[in-house]
């Protein structure tokens, strides 16, 4: 069982902070909550407020501020920190901060050396090809002089034309970024130097580190992930299935995920979908047994039309998108299973009960990001305040906000305007796309910006790509 009891410090906002609050109480472990002035009426805030009380809220002046994290520890009496996603999700040298600390604290997350080694694109990509795990063709070191990158895409460019693709094309990307961050597509050669440059420096600012990955385009591939949880002693990895993340918005941030990542027993595909799923969570429990991986984490993988998969890159810590796979998910017949509590439980050093053979998973889920964005306008965000926001109870239906249904809220300007996730479960993807569309259809969200003008929403974006979920 657990080391005594602990106060979990939530490091992060919104609606994964209310999750893991929720989910320390379940565990009858102590919390505490930090908040900026631009969220004093986040939803995260009136929970710590209502079930733990004022000392259980502490006003920061950023979420980004490690020292200010690190006071709120010692003045609340913190044993331990989650850090949710995002901000110092998965940043090693903060994670080694916590626990090498005069005051040292656990770190709910993996072990540092784990995301220091697994949170670099080339690192993870050395690590794959030596385990037989596919990669996207291209570098397994860090390029930092321009001449050897230009060489590379040049062969890459030819390779292509060689084999006959139309729209030759490669990616740049920030060796140590993540999350479609620092990512660019190069379709015309001559436009190469400009772009490694501009990846370069968005490296170095970011990272601190300038080196660039550069791969191969694959096109009209699908974007799967593989949930793994894994115990704190680093010696028993399991899954919780796959996920497939393929509506994305044009800056590649995920809007619709749903689990598992194919139906191959209502939908045709011209590959067998069935293996391509067994293969790609049977290399991400290896990866995960190599490094002795020691909490929650993602594998992400790009599937292509013919069913080649190839690994992207690993995230070290818990995602969005955690709740489709938990939904599909049973623990010797029990269901209700929750990713974040079993983070948290495991961080903490209770052990793992369960083997791959208790995880049952069954059904199909979809979550929604509804967000307040304009999709025709480039996904632009809307800024203005929420009037009405509601949905009607379903036992198939989750939602999780900070967004209060009881009054009007501002959504603030200094955060991306996300303002739920709806997760919608059924015993097979045309039900769960039936029920989708009805929660999605009768959603009340109403609103308006200083001008009067009406609220700018995705709901129609996501009721329009839930009819080809899935499909290949």
């Amino acid at each position: 069982m657990y080391k005594g009891e602990h106060k979990v410090l939530i490091a992060n906002r919104g609606e994964i902070a209310i999750r893991i609050a929720r989910s320390c109480l379940e565990l009858n472990q102590n919390f505490v909550c930090v908040y900026t002035d631009a969220d004093s009426e986040s939803g995260h805030v009136r929970f710590a407020r209502e079930h733990g009380g004022e000392d259980s809220l502490f006003r920061i002046s950023s979420y980004r501020d490690a020292n200010e994290i690190f006071s709120v520890a010692d003045r609340s009496g913190a044993s331990a920190i989650h850090p949710g996603y995002g901000f110092f999700a998965e940043d090693f040298r903060f994670a080694r901060r916590v626990v090498k600390r005069d005051k040292p604290l656990i770190f709910i997350g993996p072990s540092w050396r784990v995301i220091q080694e697994l949170g670099d694109k080339i690192n993870t990509k050395r690590l794959a090809r030596s385990l037989g795990v596919p990669t996207v063709p291209g570098s397994d070191s860090p390029i930092y002089d321009e001449l050897e990158a230009v060489e590379l895409a040049e062969s890459l460019f030819a390779f292509q034309r060689e084999q006959g693709f139309q729209v030759p094309a490669i990616m740049v990307k920030a060796s140590a970024g993540g999350g479609g961050m620092g990512i660019e597509e190069v379709k015309d050669p001559d436009e190469f130097r400009s772009v490694y440059r501009r990846i370069r420096n968005y490296a170095k600012r970011q990272f601190n580190d300038e080196g660039v990955l550069i791969e191969q385009r694959i096109y009209g591939f699908n974007h799967l992930e593989v949930q793994v949880v894994c115990e704190r002693s680093g010696e028993k990895h399991v899954h919780f299935g796959t996920r497939n993340c393929s509506v994305q918005s044009s800056g590649n941030q995920k809007r619709i995920e749903v689990a598992p990542g194919f139906a191959p027993d209502e939908r045709h595909y011209i590959f067998d979908a069935a293996v391509v799923l067994e293969s790609i969570t049977k290399h991400s429990l290896s990866m995960a047994r190599a490094v002795n991986y020691d909490n929650v984490g993602t594998w992400e993988w790009i599937v292509t039309p013919r069913g080649e998969p190839f690994l992207m890159e690993v995230n070290t810590r818990i995602q969005v998108e955690n709740g489709v796979s938990a939904a599909i998910a049973a623990i010797k017949g029990e269901r209700g299973v929750n990713i974040v509590r079993e983070q948290v439980r495991l961080g903490l050093g209770d052990p793992m009960t369960y083997s791959q053979q208790d995880v049952e998973l069954s059904g199909v889920a979809i979550e929604y990001r509804i967000i307040a964005e304009n999709p025709d306008k480039d996904f632009a965000p809307w800024v203005g305040t929420i009037e009405d926001f509601g949905w009607k109870e379903q036992d198939w239906l989750e939602v999780y906000t900070q967004v209060p249904t009881d009054r009007a809220y501002e959504i603030p300007t200094e955060f991306d305007p996300n303002l739920a996730l709806a997760i919608v479960r059924g015993d097979n993807l045309d039900q769960a796309k039936r029920r989708g569309i009805e929660f999605l259809s009768e959603l009340v969200l109403n609103g308006q910006d200083r001008k009067g003008r009406t609220i700018e929403s995705n709901i129609s974006y996501l009721i329009d790509k839930t009819s080809s979920l899935l499909e290949f």
